[in-house]
């Protein structure tokens, strides 16, 4: 049977152990309830959302009668303003109807784009132009230059419009900047949320395995039961 020094040792290093991540795993659990009792369309802002109803536009010049000297990779035609763009190459937004070249969409075009995604009941509150943001910004990770647009709506609603091709970009409220948050305690990514493999996250865990295996331990070494088992063998 193990000594009292050295079950004093495992209790002590279950004791320590339990302190310092103690607030990790209270972290851990709290996310864990919180991404169990939440609906992930609604954290998405589909209750936002309405059904984006595309348009049909005739007449439209060919792709290649725009610049010529733009070599067309890939086309895709947009409704900005209920006029129609082509988006060339992931980078150029020309007219269909002119082939004159766009550079990016205006505040009022935005508008006009969010209030096509957005439902109807929604009242704008301001709307701005952001060229650059951090990486915990709830925007991250997406084209820029884009508009953010705010509503008058109590949980603080925000819709984002690609300011170069017009694109409908993502909504963004109270409940997902909850989950984000929560969302980066768990995976310990405190830097971009999202890598599942980093060090803090691998150390945590392994952490947490001894500190669960230094608790059966300590139970097997303090255990009345199996101190008298232990004498019985040794009798």
């Amino acid at each position: 049977m193990v000594n009292r020094h050295t079950a004093n040792k495992i209790r002590k290093t279950h004791r320590y152990l339990g302190i310092f991540i103690g607030i990790q795993f209270l972290f851990w659990t709290i996310s864990g309830l919180y991404f169990s009792w939440t609906n992930i369309d609604d954290i998405h802002g589909d209750q936002y959302r309405k059904e984006y109803i595309s348009k049909s536009f005739s007449n439209l010049i060919s792709p290649s009668q725009l610049d010529s000297t733009l070599t067309v990779q890939s086309v895709q035609l947009k409704n900005i303003n209920n006029k129609p763009y082509y988006w060339i190459n992931n980078s150029k937004l020309f007219s269909a109807e002119t082939g004159v070249l766009k550079k990016g969409i205006t505040k009022e075009e935005a508008k006009e784009i969010a209030s096509q995604n957005v439902i109807s009941e929604l009242k704008i509150k301001d709307i701005q132009i952001i060229k650059e943001v951090g990486k915990h910004h709830e925007y991250r990770e997406r084209l820029l230059p884009a508009y953010v647009i705010s509503y008058m709506e109590p949980n603080n609603l925000k819709a984002y419009v690609s300011f170069n091709d017009g694109s409908f970009q993502t909504i963004r409220h109270r409940d997902w900047r909850w989950f984000d948050f929560l969302w980066m305690t768990h995976t310990m990514d405190y830097e971009g949320r999202d890598n599942m493999n980093n060090l803090l996250l691998r150390a945590f865990s392994f952490l947490g395995l001894i500190t669960v295996l230094s608790g059966f331990l300590l139970w097997f070494t303090s255990s009345p039961t199996i101190r008298k088992f232990g004498k019985k063998i040794n009798n």
